[in-house]
């Protein structure tokens, strides 16, 4: 049984989004790096961890594990009594619920649209490749109306499940990092509540940690 390992890119948002959470629950680990501009993740030895080939992956003891959100999950579940309880597991039935609604939020309202706008305007710039402005407009377009609604749900909640951090806003903070990085960071900074949420947020000391690995 070793410990804890993830197999990913320091600068992957995704492999970004699970080294967050164990951050959050101050758990020690190794990265282990699988390049994907070399085209490791399509390797045997990775694909047998993972056969869609994708990072991140996790290895606790014998236990494997791929995709970011589920793992986020299973870190925030085994690992209750450790650090911060990110999926409120102490609370209501509702104030759980609250955390799962907007886990859900994040992956099919949110994640999409951000995702695409940052491989635009920040993802490949840095691969020297041309962004597609029409691309960025239009996801622009797309996540402003999305992000109207957090405004309005975080002028009245200090997070997105109620009065305490949880993995429903820590799964948002890797793609928030790379936007704030792009002219587009308007989209946050134009909205008060939003932006003092992400504020308060990026300033966690586990943040820190973890962008202080990130290589740009």
């Amino acid at each position: 049984m070793g410990g804890i390992k993830i197999y990913g890119m320091p600068m992957s948002t995704n492999t970004i989004r699970v080294l967050a959470a164990l951050n959050e629950k101050g758990l020690d680990f190794e990265l282990v790096i699988v390049d994907i501009r070399t085209g490791a993740q399509k390797h045997p030895n990775f694909l047998a961890l993972n056969p869609f080939g994708h990072i991140p992956v996790l290895e606790d003891g014998d236990i494997v594990l791929f995709e970011s959100r589920a793992i986020n999950r299973y870190i925030a579940a085994k690992y209750a009594e450790a650090g911060t309880d990110l999926l409120l597991s102490g609370g209501t039935p509702a104030e759980r619920a609250a955390v799962e609604i907007w886990l859900e939020v994040e992956s099919q309202e949110f994640g999409p649209h951000i995702a695409s706008l940052v491989f635009e305007a920040f993802i490949k710039p840095k691969l020297g490749k041309t962004t597609d402005e029409q691309v960025v407009e239009a996801e622009a377009a797309k996540l402003e109306k999305v992000l109207d609604v957090y405004e309005a749900r975080l002028a009245q909640s200090k997070y997105l499940a109620g009065l305490h951090f949880t993995l429903a806003d820590l799964n948002h903070i890797p793609y928030i990092n790379y936007l704030m990085k792009t002219p587009k960071a308007e989209l946050v900074t134009s909205r008060p509540h939003l932006l003092a949420w992400w504020e308060d947020i990026s300033a966690r000391p586990a943040w820190v940690k973890t962008a202080a690995g990130i290589p740009f």
